[in-house]
């Protein structure tokens, strides 16, 4: 789902919803039978949708007029923003540190640095793994020896991590947070010379960085 701005609040959409906000924004004013055509779908499947988008005004309807954009939806330079918005210009400085730190020094870490989440590196720089303040509680409360456990032993390692790229939108970022219910993004990339190599870590997007970004979009 994402995101749609109306006045000073967010409205979460699907998937299907933003097909039908496209297919208005191109062709409309539109019938939802011809809306329906268009997607391959009955006019009865889409009618919650329908009920949906102008109940909250996204769109207007009309009796023999159809479906159309009633003022109160995002205009397009508002679209354009949210879509526009590159997690390179976004991302947050990342917190890294070494496998081989244990759970106590990496709690001491986090809290010193008031982060969510520690990304850890291998000997090359490249990212192995994740580790977050509820993963560090976990193994504190359930295991008395945390001095002596390495980090490496409790993280999320690779290829389970969630990550994007520099070039990708704060949108699609967002998405994954919310998918994966996560609180950071490691953003990554492959090197040129080793474009099989490790993933070089170059920043991180966190939910923080997403409510920031739509904070600045409605100021």
């Amino acid at each position: 789902m994402t995101p749609h701005r109306r006045g000073v609040s967010f409205i979460l959409l699907t998937k299907r919803q933003e097909q039908i906000l496209s297919i208005v924004h191109k062709k409309g004013p539109i019938t939802g039978d011809e809306i329906a055509d268009s997607l391959g779908l009955t006019r009865a499947t889409l009618r919650p949708d329908f009920t949906f988008l102008t109940r909250t005004g996204i769109l207007g309807a009309k009796p023999r007029v159809g479906y159309f954009y009633d003022g109160g939806g995002i205009p397009d330079r508002m679209t354009h923003l949210l879509t526009s918005l590159i997690v390179k210009d976004w991302m947050g400085i990342p917190i890294i540190i070494n496998g081989t730190l244990s759970v106590y020094e990496a709690i001491v870490e986090i809290f010193m640095r008031d982060v969510g989440s520690l990304f850890i590196t291998d000997e090359t720089g490249g990212l192995t793994g994740i580790v977050s303040r509820k993963d560090l509680l976990k193994v504190s409360i359930s295991q008395g020896e945390i001095r002596q456990i390495p980090i490496s032993m409790i993280m999320t390692r690779m290829p389970n991590l969630i990550t994007c790229s520099p070039e990708e939108t704060l949108m699609s970022a967002a998405q994954k947070l919310q998918d994966h219910q996560i609180d950071s993004l490691p953003v990554v990339r492959r090197s040129i010379e080793n474009p099989g190599g490790p993933l070089e870590i170059l920043g991180r997007i966190t939910k923080t960085t997403i409510v920031k970004a739509f904070v600045k979009l409605g100021s």
